[in-house]
């Protein structure tokens, strides 16, 4: 029994992990864009502009990868049945992706977004990473 558990938990790791890294693939992304959205706001031209939406066109190809593996992360905490309360949130956080592809208003506008979705990234990286060292502390 502790062994088939502790399999479960190692699985949960492991897809934790997964979540966790893409989670931080998807930021450094978004950081990057946040950064040349600042300079075409303070001036930056097409080039600075078509730079920026490349960069957020790959945090949310990131995002959708990291929703697909917190899916498979939370899928596998179920399987950690003696740890019932463990669960993680992923409706929402990812969902700003979708504003980006509906028409650009204003570059400031675009700025105000990346920042929400940034505190978001933040927050699930925090949620993971706080549920891999619960699972780590009650491996074996």
């Amino acid at each position: 029994m502790q062994t088939t558990m502790n399999t479960e938990i190692q699985e949960a790791i492991y897809a934790g992990e997964r979540a966790r890294n893409s989670l931080y693939k998807a930021k450094e992304h978004l950081d990057s864009a946040k950064n040349w959205g600042i300079v075409d706001m303070i001036g930056g031209g097409l080039l600075t502009d078509m730079i920026k939406h490349s960069k957020l066109n790959s945090s949310s190809d990131y995002m959708k990868q990291a929703e697909q593996d917190m899916l498979a992360f939370q899928r596998e905490l179920k399987d950690v049945s003696l740890y019932p309360d463990l669960h993680i949130e992923i409706s929402g956080f990812l969902t700003f992706a979708d504003f980006f592809f509906d028409g650009l208003l204003a570059d400031y506008l675009v700025q105000t977004k990346i920042n929400e979705a940034r505190s978001r990234l933040d927050n699930a990286i925090r949620q993971v990473e706080s549920l891999l060292m619960h699972l780590r502390n009650h491996l074996y």
